[in-house]
């Protein structure tokens, strides 16, 4: 399988993820999962802030889908989607220490720190124009 073939497939693999993804943010259930999981300290404490933040994240994570799709935008979306693995990671961590509380969603913390790298990495190089 050739370089293009590759990158075209793992753009196309990271869209339908991060796309499907984004769009349980706006599901009322899940997002009030996800909402409970920011931390106090940035506005988890207020529900119309997490409600806001868990929107904010998901029109973010459907357009950084959709940008690994655009030619134009891919190097920018796979960079910004590496940024944003970055700043979420904070309310995975925060999940993560509290599986009392959140239950069966929750993914231990070593393994959901080991999974975001694996997938800043490949959005990064996703990033890169075949």
């Amino acid at each position: 399988m050739s370089f293009e073939v590759a990158s075209l497939v793992l753009r196309a693999v990271l869209a339908v993820a991060f796309v499907a993804m984004g769009v349980l943010h706006f599901v009322p259930r899940i997002a009030t999962g996800m909402a409970s999981m920011i931390p106090p300290r940035w506005g988890g404490a207020d529900r119309t802030t997490a409600r806001r933040l868990v929107t904010f994240t998901g029109v973010c994570e459907i357009a950084g889908g959709l940008g690994l799709l655009v030619p134009a935008t891919q190097p920018l979306a796979g960079i910004l989607l590496a940024v944003f693995l970055v700043a979420v990671f904070p309310a995975n961590a925060y999940a993560a220490a509290r599986p009392e509380r959140f239950g069966s969603i929750t993914v231990p913390f070593w393994p959901r720190l080991i999974a975001q790298i694996v997938l800043i990495v490949l959005c990064l190089l996703a990033a890169v124009r075949a």
